[in-house]
């Protein structure tokens, strides 16, 4: 249905967003990609030498400290996937406070350009499982409890948590507070939303460094100390560690486009490993190497994970096997570990 549409991908430099831009591409789409930096020669080049770049690419200047850029590249789109995220604030800016400002300030003016376009059908977004945290009682659950993570779960912003510093908060709170925005806009002036909360992403990648997600993957290998405390992190604050492919990813996001009609939230992971878990996959597949063995796993409870996404018929093709040993692999290709 959805074959040779115009769609936007914000972001489309990124490690989610260049993949998605590829597959864009193959499936005979126009894209219009969104980039910080027009002038910057290797995420141009990266985006230009895709298959099909040439006559069906379009780049634009667009990023999220200056929301009204957006509006270029979504003029003409059928579907756009807001990808881009603020990861740090920006010294220059003085508009927006922190980068949850920036990024609800950034959801806000790109709905408005998909409603006054009079072209856009539905906005998708990339979200974050670490918007999804089933618990509410804080860090300590006492006996063995039973929770649901599904997509009624929102992260208690006001509770603490004890891998959580100024970084990470910034992170949590500007992926759910962006989500809940956006997912606020229910089919108004005819556009649809939809949500993919994803897990971590990892796997392998078309950039040329390790992407920051990947970096927490293969943490308890590299010993990559802010990497390993934000795996810990995750474990803490939703039970587990959930993973996803980034061809999984990307596909998923293709599959709720292709709908005829759909809105609303889906989690987005494949596998849901404990993080003792990913370092014994790590000390069986890497023999002799020297591995993080300090793990996060004091909750004493079962969690039970959203399967809506896999009832609306979608398959993902990894497991979490094959998403630690792509990812070691990527990180040895491109010369992060020897």
């Amino acid at each position: 249905m959805a074959k040779g549409s115009t769609v936007c991908v914000t972001g489309g430099a990124g490690y989610i967003g260049s993949w998605l831009v590829r597959k864009l591409l193959q499936r005979g789409h126009v894209v219009h990609a969104t980039l910080r930096n027009l002038d910057d020669k290797s995420k141009v080049q990266l985006l230009k030498s895709l298959d099909g770049a040439d006559e069906r690419l379009h780049l634009f200047k667009a990023e999220i400290y200056h929301p009204e850029e957006f509006e270029a590249a979504i003029h003409g789109c059928e579907f756009v996937f807001h990808v881009a995220t603020p990861l740090f604030p920006n010294p220059g800016d003085t508009q927006y406070k922190d980068t949850t400002e920036a990024s609800l300030a950034a959801a806000r003016s790109i709905m408005s350009a998909c409603e006054r376009s009079g072209s856009v059908r539905r906005v998708i977004y990339t979200g974050s499982a670490m918007s999804a945290s089933p618990f509410s009682k804080g860090n300590g659950v006492a006996g063995r409890e039973e929770y649901t993570m599904d997509e009624s779960s929102w992260t208690p912003l006001h509770l603490p948590f004890a891998y959580m510093e100024e970084f990470e908060r910034n992170y949590v709170w500007s992926k759910t507070l962006t989500e809940k925005e956006l997912l606020s806009y229910r089919g108004d002036r005819g556009v649809e939303v939809v949500s993919l909360a994803c897990g971590l992403v990892g796997g392998d990648s078309i950039l040329g460094y390790v992407p920051g997600s990947m970096s927490v993957v293969i943490s308890p290998l590299t010993g990559q100390k802010l990497s390993h405390k934000q795996l810990k992190l995750l474990q803490e604050m939703l039970g587990s560690v959930p993973f996803v492919h980034v061809d999984d990813v990307c596909e998923a996001l293709l599959f709720v486009m292709e709908k005829p009609s759909i809105f609303g939230r889906f989690l987005c992971a494949s596998c849901h490993p404990l993080m003792q878990q990913i370092v014994e996959i790590l000390e069986r597949e890497y023999p002799g190497a020297l591995i993080l063995k300090d793990v996060e796993d004091s909750r004493s409870c079962k969690v039970n994970y959203s399967s809506k996404l896999l009832e609306l018929g979608f398959k993902y093709k990894y497991n979490v096997d094959q998403i630690v040993a792509g990812s070691v692999e990527f990180a040895k290709r491109v010369g992060n570990i020897n």
